[in-house]
């Protein structure tokens, strides 16, 4: 199994189209931050918007074909760029999707807003090791005539969001929610393969040299990995391996493996009844005491803990 098929068996992610945005200019949308485990999005369709960085550099420019992941779930603001005060909003509910229109007779946006819900606190293996802001670019012609690739498939997915938001079908809502949970995937697949991929789990994947030990320590985490171990596997000595990796995910080989491994036994505690030491063994722990140790330390709870409040943890989703 790929690495991201892996994260996304640990992570579930559900999708969800929330509003489709019709504005003139000026207009100004504010959101944020969402529920505890959910990272927005917004696929612009048609016109353009501009994001003012949460983090407060510098504002960025979207245009027809970009999509917006904020996986740190901040406040955001989007708007036209043009300073005015904008005109007020007026949703209109429909049967399946809630449209926002409002008065303004400068230029037209066109987008969708949503957010992929993923459950806390296993959302940390996502969120904490992706940038806080991702920006992909579907093909930019249609998906029938752009290259074969990721971004004629995301293309083509946003080309189904668009129609079968415009309609009151039969089963619409489950459609809209599913393509939106496969346009997060198609995403991450998408950001890997840039040219110059953004940190984190991104970076790494796209890093022709670090991606064997990243698809190492996502399929086999209960391996007693060492440092010169998946060095080898990436053809580097230790110390250029280190470093690379480092500088790529912004945290050490070590500390993703522990991310991986504490998913992996929250899962299993969560969702069966397996013995706390055969989680233990799954997730790489030579001993039973040493687990609980690392389990308190990352989640906060013990073991018995987690398991015990499992049933109210999957009731809130």
């Amino acid at each position: 199994m790929d690495w991201l098929s892996r994260l996304l068996e640990l992570v579930p992610v559900r999708g969800r189209l929330d509003l489709r945005c019709f504005y003139g200019a000026p207009w100004r949308i504010e959101q944020g931050p969402g529920a505890p485990g959910e990272i927005p999005y917004h696929a612009v369709l048609g016109g353009s918007a501009v994001l003012e960085d949460p983090a407060g550099g510098r504002p960025r420019r979207l245009t027809a074909g970009d999509i917006l992941l904020l996986p740190r779930n901040p406040r955001h603001v989007l708007h036209d760029g043009g300073g005015g005060p904008p005109m007020p909003a007026e949703a209109r509910v429909r049967l399946n999707v809630t449209f926002s229109e409002n008065a303004g007779t400068g230029d037209r946006l066109d987008m969708l807003c949503g957010h992929f819900m993923l459950s806390p606190p296993h959302d940390r293996l996502v969120s904490d090791h992706l940038p806080p802001q991702l920006v992909v670019r579907a093909a930019d012609h249609s998906a029938a005539t752009a290259p074969p690739g990721a971004g004629a498939q995301l293309a083509g997915l946003v080309s189904l969001l668009r129609i079968e938001s415009a309609i009151e079908s039969l089963g619409s809502r489950a459609m809209l929610n599913a393509l939106s949970t496969a346009m997060f995937a198609l995403t991450l697949r998408l950001a890997s393969e840039a040219d110059t991929a953004p940190t984190g789990l991104l970076a790494l994947a796209g890093h022709p040299r670090l991606a064997p030990a990243l698809t190492a320590l996502f399929q086999n985490p209960g391996h007693p990995w060492s440092l010169p171990e998946l060095a080898r596997l990436c053809h580097m000595s230790r110390a250029t391996f280190a470093r690379h990796f480092q500088e790529s995910l912004g945290r050490s080989a070590a500390e993703l493996l522990t991310d991986i491994r504490m998913t992996l036994a929250a899962n299993l505690l969560r969702h069966g009844t397996t013995a706390v030491g055969a989680v233990a063994d799954a997730a790489g722990y030579q001993s039973e005491a040493a687990f609980q140790r690392a389990f308190k330390q990352h989640m906060g709870v013990t073991p018995a803990q987690w398991r015990r409040s499992a049933p109210a943890a999957d009731g809130e989703l």
